[in-house]
């Protein structure tokens, strides 16, 4: 029984390391020639694996592409965010709060978010459909800092909570983090800062300046 026990662990640690190997290649090959560049047979000669086993430990080239983004829309910062939100009685903590989590959750994964979804997105249906469902619950999280503002009594009287929720999505949104940090180049340090007191000017009653950085 120890033995079958033992065999089984090794099973299934072999089938971690493959699908690791498998799928750190194929993170590599897709960044450096693009998903419509690199081709299944290419990800298994450089994770050493036979074709076969690309499909049975991941799947296709899209469900490749799916593994690789699934820790950036799971990320537990997200949930850390919004708990700390939620606990947070002073709505320019609220919003600084917001910008951080969502910067940790773009700069932690930014190579991938950025030098291949948004630069040169695969086009894939069934990745497609994974982006929008992580863009809804993007917007649902938006929808609870915003509802949050609100409770504080926070908000801008000429803001009403609709139109919050639009600011917080042009201000802490992915397009936001795309333009600044990727097109033109800031740091996230630089980012952070100006988006969250560009966010607390236009929606809270009480505009006091943050300290740039």
């Amino acid at each position: 029984m120890t033995t079958r026990k033992y065999s089984s662990r090794r099973r299934t640690d072999a089938a971690a390391a493959t699908r690791a190997a498998i799928l750190g290649n194929a993170h590599t090959l897709f960044l450096a020639r693009g998903y419509a560049g690199v081709t299944i047979g290419e990800i298994a000669e450089a994770a050493d694996v036979a074709v076969p086993t690309v499909y049975t430990s991941v799947g296709n080239k899209a469900g490749i592409l799916t593994a690789l983004l699934q820790p950036a829309l799971t990320d537990p910062v997200i949930a850390d965010t919004l708990a700390a939100v939620d606990a947070s009685d002073d709505p320019h903590t609220v919003i600084e709060l917001t910008a951080e989590g969502t910067r940790l959750t773009h700069e932690r994964h930014w190579d991938l978010v950025y030098g291949l979804f948004y630069r040169n997105p695969p086009g894939e249906p069934a990745v497609k459909a994974v982006l929008d469902r992580g863009a809804d619950d993007y917007v649902q999280a938006v929808h609870r800092v915003a509802d949050r503002l609100a409770a504080l009594d926070a908000l801008h009287p000429e803001v009403p909570r609709t139109e919050a929720v639009d600011l917080l999505w042009f201000y802490l949104g992915p397009h936001a983090w795309m333009t600044l940090v990727g097109e033109r180049a800031w740091t996230f340090d630089r980012a952070q800062s100006w988006i969250a007191r560009s966010a607390c000017r236009d929606l809270l009653k009480d505009h006091r300046g943050l300290p740039a950085k």
